[in-house]
């Protein structure tokens, strides 16, 4: 790709028969291994995102909050690093939206642990467990909790219906998540109005 010293060092196809086209082949792969590896790795998590945006994008019920943040964060996904993408990831568990269709248990837990101080491995052992009897409660037994219509109505119903007391982790990841979508808001506005001055 590229002009002058860039196309020198971009990846050329081999002649059939020149072995030095081969061989100039051969060491521009070596030399640019570390870029072909960060590209491969990038096409991955593209591809892993578009996939969910795309699962979420034809369910006959659309989880619309789900399907926003899988857009926002394939917009942003270069400007966000793995911890943004847990945080991410973690809010869009926890959602209530479609009978919880969108909970992952291990997707919560890696959300849990960017919160060391409220999340020790005493406090993750007890969330894991907390989060398979949390589950099958709010989704399965307690039909208050079938027609909720996000994070704001889940946080509600945990407070009118007690179970914050019964699930203290789980409704605190809840107010972080709460918290996080004001945040990300916030910063998804600086991003738009600095592209905007920019422009």
């Amino acid at each position: 790709m590229g002009r002058g010293l860039n196309q020198e060092l971009g990846l050329i196809k081999a002649g059939d028969t020149r072995w030095g086209s081969h061989y100039k082949s051969f060491e521009n792969f070596i030399s640019n291994f570390a870029s072909i590896i960060d590209v491969l790795d990038s096409f991955v998590e593209n591809a892993r995102i578009t996939n969910d945006l795309n699962g979420s994008l034809q369910k006959k019920k659309q989880d619309i909050a789900n399907a926003m943040i899988l857009v926002k964060l394939q917009k942003l996904n270069d400007r966000f690093n793995k911890v943004t993408s847990d945080l991410l990831n973690g809010v869009a568990c926890l959602n209530p939206i479609d009978t919880f269709s969108s909970f992952d248990i291990q997707k919560i837990l890696a959300m849990a642990k960017l919160y060391p101080d409220d999340f020790d491995e005493f406090n993750m052992r007890i969330l894991e467990n907390q989060l398979v009897n949390y589950i099958i409660d709010v989704r399965d037994i307690d039909k208050r909790f079938s027609n909720l219509g996000g994070l704001g109505e889940l946080s509600r119903e945990l407070v009118e219906t007690k179970k914050h007391l019964t699930y203290p982790l789980e409704f605190l990841l809840v107010k972080f998540a709460l918290l996080l979508s004001v945040v990300t808001a916030s910063v998804e506005r600086v991003f738009f109005d600095n592209e905007v001055y920019q422009k």
